[in-house]
């Protein structure tokens, strides 16, 4: 896949993203990362760190906080009171930007690849915090944020994912 202008750095630790392009931030958006922290190893629950690009956008079209499972549309639309009344789900909402590692024994291949682990970039609940590691494994952030994210970057986007 060929690498876009448009690039996506994030911050673990201040648990920002950043869109940048060529040398200069166009957005900063405030995210939520791994409560297990920052890891590659398959069933982790843990961010991967390193050099990464946008494999699949999901969700064009969709209206906010539309729900999906297993990378589809469910048929739901998020609203408050269901994160209660399902406590076990992991929602994601709105749009999902899938991630492939491009390092090799990194986070591409066998127990540490990025893509088999299902490691997205996506919306989740408003109520939910950010600015702080909350999720499962993945990159949360607010559905309004997310989709202006989705309609700005293409598929190929560099992200790279530090501590």
């Amino acid at each position: 896949m060929p690498e876009t202008p448009r690039h996506i750095e994030i911050s673990v630790a201040a648990q920002v993203l950043l869109l940048i392009w060529g040398e200069r931030v166009e957005r900063e958006y405030s995210v939520s990362t791994a409560k297990n922290g920052v890891g590659e190893r398959r069933d982790s629950g843990c961010t991967p760190r390193g050099r990464h690009v946008v494999a699949e956008k999901i969700g064009a079209g969709c209206v906010e906080n539309t729900v999906f499972v297993g990378r589809r549309e469910s048929g739901e639309v998020y609203r408050r009171g269901m994160r209660e009344r399902f406590p076990e789900r992991d929602w994601i909402l709105t749009r999902i930007l899938r991630l492939s590692g491009r390092e090799p024994g990194v986070n591409q291949g066998g127990k540490v690849d990025t893509y088999a682990r299902y490691i997205y970039i996506h919306g989740a609940p408003d109520e939910l915090e950010m600015g702080s590691p909350g999720s499962a494994g993945c990159i949360r952030m607010r559905n309004r944020d997310v989709i202006e994210l989705f309609d700005l970057v293409d598929i190929g986007a560099a992200v790279l994912i530090k501590e």
